[in-house]
């Protein structure tokens, strides 16, 4: 099985999941990337996988389930145009004959009704983990962010990470904020750096690296707190707290 990034827009990604001579595509919001790369490899369109219910996550639905026809898969409580069949948390799902084996996981905050894929080894997280940071809070609250990037930390440490935006290092700009004195963001910044200069995605990480790097998977880290803290000058009691600060000090940061 072989997981390929289709660029899309200025910076989404469309993950394009093939094995057997078949594809599935995880949140084409542009149907054009995704028909060009089915051309070129001959693939046919086994499913799509949608995360949110974001035009840039939804857009290629349409489009493409009127020429291929595949199963469009989604989360029940978002109203999307053009799903085929709904999931909720902890629901399973066989595609490309077997060879992709998906649970649910329910991860709200991003969206009220945002849910992730994962697959022995594989987390296709849409919005709601990035590397180095996590997504905006449009629906969901702070608290209900921090459970779901908890359910993701907890995962195995060489799970690779398949978000949906190369935010990377804009995300470190502010890792090193937090912990200017963190020698596992200062060198995976140059790693990233170095891979976009080259165009190259940084995209996937792992929960491992994650754990080391990411401000929003390390609000129980007392250099985390205590910096959260001074920027917003409020005593923070635990780590949902912290993470609730540090989410609106990103939101300002530039």
């Amino acid at each position: 099985m072989q997981i390929v990034p289709l660029s899309a827009f200025s910076d989404n990604y469309i993950w394009a999941i093939v094995a057997d001579g078949l594809c599935v595509v995880v949140d084409p919001g542009d149907a054009a990337p995704v028909e060009r790369f089915l051309a070129e490899r001959h693939l046919t369109l086994d499913a799509i996988l949608i995360t949110h219910h974001h035009g840039d996550h939804t857009g290629g639905i349409a489009a493409l389930s009127a020429r291929h026809h595949p199963k469009v898969f989604g989360p029940a409580t978002e109203a999307i145009a053009g799903l085929t069949d709904t999931l909720t948390d902890g629901a399973t799902q066989s595609l490309l004959n077997g060879a992709l084996s998906l649970s649910v996981m329910a991860v709200p905050g991003h969206t009220a009704g945002h849910i992730a894929y994962l697959s022995p080894g594989a987390l296709f997280c849409g919005d709601t983990l990035f590397s180095a940071g996590c997504g905006r809070l449009f629906e969901g609250t702070p608290a209900q962010m921090h459970a779901s990037l908890g359910r993701f930390a907890a995962l195995p440490d060489d799970t690779r990470v398949y978000c949906a935006h190369e935010y990377t290092q804009s995300n470190l700009r502010f890792a090193l904020a937090v912990e200017p004195g963190n020698p596992d963001i200062v060198a995976y910044s140059g790693q990233c750096d170095a891979l976009r200069a080259q165009a190259r995605p940084t995209i996937p990480t792992t929960i491992g690296v994650e754990r080391r790097i990411n401000p929003f998977l390390r609000c129980d880290q007392a250099d985390v707190r205590r910096m959260a803290e001074a920027v917003s000058g409020e005593t923070l009691e635990d780590a949902g707290a912290v993470f609730a600060a540090l989410r609106r000090w990103k939101n300002e940061f530039r």
